[in-house]
């Protein structure tokens, strides 16, 4: 299964917060499965973290590629698939995330309810 992981997801991993359930951990650390990290949510983090909002890794590429997690990108395909979604969420981190889970096929994990008036598989977190 191609998995991508909302931002909060992928800081709760990272700082093995135990906020993540088991349940989720399961489904991360399943080697069946592919995590991807959208570029999206390392913006989201650096500049959350520049601004004082939220603590996560200084190295966190270095994280990321020992969790063994693919960077995705973000395309013109994933641009241009924003302007295709309803306006559920106005958050463009989070609607970049929507958009990337529908052009790749990827389940995206989440504990984000808004996420769920989309139309991509979720695992609730």
């Amino acid at each position: 299964m191609k998995i991508l992981l909302d931002t909060h997801i992928l800081l709760w991993w990272l700082m093995n917060d135990a906020t993540l359930s088991s349940d989720t951990r399961l489904f991360i650390e399943n080697p069946k499965n592919v995590i991807f990290v959208s570029a999206v949510s390392a913006w989201e983090i650096a500049i959350k973290k520049a601004i004082g909002k939220l603590q996560a890794p200084d190295d966190f590429d270095k994280a990321i590629e020992v969790s063994h997690f693919h960077p995705l990108s973000i395309t013109i395909l994933h641009t241009v698939g924003i302007t295709s979604l309803p306006p559920h969420h106005h958050d463009p981190f989070d609607r970049m995330l929507i958009s990337q889970s529908k052009v790749e096929g990827c389940t995206l994990i989440t504990r984000d309810g808004r996420m769920g008036k989309y139309d991509v598989p979720i695992i609730w977190a």
